[in-house]
């Protein structure tokens, strides 16, 4: 995204708080005037104090369409948001990962239907938790162990401990899973806990992306941030992506607020609230990015920058390619945003049809999302209120970032709710159906 910012149209300029749209924007298909509806609403959510600050990039034909920045970095020092603030990404780490496992994957180190335990002997002859009806646990052999595919999809059996309160995840929390030090040691951890659910059968957030993480350490015999700042970061030019910071780069990370009345704890399950209103999160949630004191978390460690994410997103938008330099095949991409979940259960998987390899996929806004979309759209978002969506149909990629744990907001989805009410280009048409066999 080589965009000199003197090629915008500045159409709103109060301090703080303004929007840049491409005078191309039309040519693309865009209403500039509709545009201006995305900032009338997220100026609202500053206003309202739901929202200490955000920016929003949308992205049509490898060209910056747009660019927004609402409210402040630091609401209480009144610090400006600049191209330079830092957003813990939590959950959208996930495709950066998955990414990063599909590269070995191409170079022939594994097959997806291996097992896990073949490269992670830790991981071997996991145990499946029985439930009875008075709490008792009981350990039975499952039908499967994990496979490499089932950990890109979420369907190894896996759980994270934080957003349930089964007994699976009581001991997560018990065995202290999630404060491990290293990838190793979160990896022996996790090997003494038992399945919560029959690797294959259903779709279910866990930890399984972090695994992911050590099976690239186990293959490369290098640190995993190791690994994606040579094979990642440096190719994309993402400068600003880590998982820690110094003393000079904490200057530009964006204070990180909490809803009032929510709490999260390692050792209890995240509490919601029915509170709006935002107070400054616990120190403690940004200190491991300071001091590194807990693993590298391929699931939710990384501290990214707006630009930055653009082009890991316009990598996947070009089907593996950014600026020259290719880290997948078109046909990894493809199957990577196809539904993977070959008949398994995906009633937990909110707001998405289905599951590829590390993103979810829409195929139809009209079914379970229900909200303006493109067919075949795919992408994550961040537990923080970050997201970010690849629509191929439309060739479009949409990047919204926030900071507000646990995130009680539906301002992503109205990011891209009005990005598709200001594309007023026709849609392109629906796939044909299959033929029929006589």
């Amino acid at each position: 995204m080589k965009v000199a910012l003197a090629s915008f149209i500045f159409i709103a300029r109060a301090p703080l708080i303004s929007a840049e749209v491409s005078p191309e924007a039309e040519s693309f298909g865009f209403s500039a005037q509709r545009l201006m509806n995305i900032d009338r609403r997220m100026n609202e959510a500053v206003k309202a104090g739901v929202m200490a600050g955000g920016q929003g990039l949308i992205i049509k034909s490898g060209q910056a369409i747009y660019r927004g920045s609402w409210g402040y970095a630091d609401r209480e020092l009144q610090t400006p948001l600049t191209d330079n603030t830092r957003f813990r990404i939590y959950s959208m780490t996930k495709p950066i990962t998955s990414v990063a496992l599909l590269m070995l994957y191409e170079e022939g180190h594994f097959l997806l239907e291996d097992p896990v335990a073949d490269y992670l002997p830790e991981l071997a002859d996991l145990k499946l938790a029985q439930v009875s009806a008075d709490g008792t646990v009981s350990l039975v052999e499952p039908s499967k162990q994990p496979s490499i595919r089932d950990l890109l999809r979420h369907t190894a059996g896996f759980t994270y401990g934080i957003f349930s309160d089964t007994p699976v995840d009581q001991q997560y929390r018990q065995s202290q899973l999630l404060q491990a030090t290293t990838l190793q040691e979160f990896s022996e951890r996790l090997g003494r806990l038992p399945l919560l659910l029959e690797p294959g059968s259903r779709w279910h957030y866990s930890v399984s992306v972090d695994v992911q993480g050590r099976l690239i350490e186990v293959i490369t015999g290098k640190p995993f941030s190791e690994f994606l700042q040579e094979r990642i970061f440096s190719p994309l030019a993402m400068s600003k992506t880590s998982f820690r910071l110094n003393e000079e780069e904490s200057k530009d990370l964006a204070q990180l607020y909490s809803p009032i009345g929510t709490t999260l704890d390692w050792n209890s399950t995240w509490s919601f609230s029915d509170e709006q209103g935002l107070e400054v999160a616990a120190a403690e949630l940004t200190a491991p990015y300071l001091d590194g004191s807990l693993f590298e978390s391929g699931g939710g460690g990384l501290i990214s920058t707006l630009s930055d994410y653009a082009k890991f997103a316009r990598l996947l938008a070009n089907q593996g390619e950014f600026e020259g330099k290719r880290l997948l095949s078109p046909h990894t991409v493809a199957l990577m945003r196809s539904d993977n979940l070959d008949g398994a259960n995906s009633d937990g998987l909110w707001s998405m049809d289905s599951f590829g390899l590390g993103v979810g996929v829409v195929s139809d806004p009209a079914k379970r999302s229900g909200e303006l979309g493109g067919r075949g759209s795919f992408g994550w978002g961040g537990a923080a209120g970050t997201n970010f969506w690849i629509d191929p149909s439309n060739d479009l990629v949409g990047i919204f970032m926030v900071q507000s744990i646990p995130h009680q907001t539906p301002l992503a989805k109205k990011f891209q709710v009005l990005t598709y009410s200001s594309l007023i280009a026709s849609p392109p048409p629906p796939a044909p159906p299959p033929p029929v066999t006589p």
